[in-house]
């Protein structure tokens, strides 16, 4: 819990001081029980300690959260147009590891993730696209969990989006920072999360 207040500590006195003030803008985090915040009120899930954040430094943006718990990549993407209803500035998508744990083919999952930022890139041209990297479970085999990975990195780099290399980095397989499943991250994993995003953010807010 300590390194999670040093770490946001840190951002809070760092970089974020740097940037000048802005007009109200959107951040929509579009994704699954992870952004969600399964198991936790709405208020603790990771995209409302951003908000926190960004409030606190004096950034007049509005964080939405758009995550559906259950949610897949063919899911997301019926479900795209309603979300971009609301003007979009940045649209960080976190899409995907139901594909993985369901074990679903992994050219649908690229296909769905690139068709979901098309039609934000086709309604909101400037919006700037942050891809949230996932990992899929080991027992799928080496193949399939290189190659799943490796999806979230290509399609940043074909659409110029930012990359969190991987979401639930210091936070995945730590009993301490996930709920009893072992799956979703907990109050304090979802600080951990927020500090994963913000490092990101903080590049191009």
């Amino acid at each position: 819990m300590k390194k999670c207040f040093i770490l946001l500590g840190i951002l809070l006195t760092s970089g974020f001081y740097s940037f000048t003030l802005q007009s109200k803008k959107t951040i929509v985090f579009f994704g699954d029980s992870l952004t969600a915040g399964y198991g936790l009120s709405t208020a603790q899930a990771f995209p409302a300690i951003v908000q926190e954040v960004l409030n606190e430094n004096g950034f007049d943006y509005e964080v939405v959260n758009a995550g559906l718990s259950g949610e897949t990549t063919a899911g997301g993407l019926s479900r795209i147009d309603w979300i971009l209803q609301k003007e979009v500035d940045i649209f960080i998508l976190e899409l995907g590891a139901n594909d993985a744990l369901r074990g679903l083919p992994l050219d649908q999952t690229r296909i769905n993730l690139q068709s979901i930022i098309d039609k934000v890139k086709a309604k909101y041209p400037n919006a700037k696209i942050v891809i949230a990297g996932m990992m899929a479970p080991p027992n799928l085999g080496n193949d399939y969990t290189s190659e799943f990975r490796n999806i979230f990195r290509n399609v940043a780099a074909q659409n110029n989006a930012a990359l969190i290399p991987f979401l639930l980095s210091g936070v995945a397989g730590d009993a301490t920072l996930n709920l009893p499943d072992g799956i979703h991250p907990n109050i304090e994993g979802h600080k951990i999360v927020a500090n994963n995003v913000i490092q990101v953010l903080n590049y191009i807010l």
